[in-house]
């Protein structure tokens, strides 16, 4: 039996400052052959994207993948709408939950698992001004006190 080699893409860093992530889910995406081989160049960015359901399908919207330098006429449009794959079941659930509860679903990471594409989605909940500078306020006193203990052991 193989191992499931995970090999990261992109990841958005922009998210864990600006939500709190609620919870993660696993998504395949649809892509087109010259998209494909511009994210294995790395050439991705999900900076400003999002999700949507609409009529019962997952969709990530702003998501920027390059044109491909070789792939001339097949290249498509590079902030396209692409749909994810995902359980009918998990989409209804999200759904639900989306509406419900006012929460955002962002993709939170791109990566290959063996040979394909997989999105990681958060359910996030948007942080206030107070919650952002609280968890910077934590993250400076973790740093501070790794300082000062690997200090106090080196002398």
């Amino acid at each position: 039996m193989r191992s499931k080699g995970i090999k990261t893409i992109a990841e958005n860093r922009k998210v864990r400052h600006e939500y709190f992530v609620v919870e993660s889910f696993e998504a395949g995406i649809e892509l087109i052959g010259t998209e494909v081989k511009s994210i294995r160049l790395g050439a991705v960015n999900l900076k400003d994207s999002w999700c949507s359901i609409d009529k019962g399908e997952l969709f990530v919207r702003g998501m920027h993948i390059s044109p491909y330098e070789k792939g001339n006429i097949f290249n498509k449009d590079p902030l396209r709408v692409r749909k994810l794959l995902m359980h009918k079941r998990e989409i209804n659930k999200l759904y639900g939950t989306v509406k419900q509860d006012g929460l955002t679903l962002i993709p939170l990471s791109l990566y290959f698992k063996d040979s394909k594409v997989k999105v990681q989605l958060g359910l996030c909940k948007g942080k206030k001004l107070y919650d952002k500078r609280e968890s910077a306020a934590k993250r400076d006193a973790a740093r501070e006190i790794d300082r000062s203990l690997k200090s106090r052991n080196n002398y």
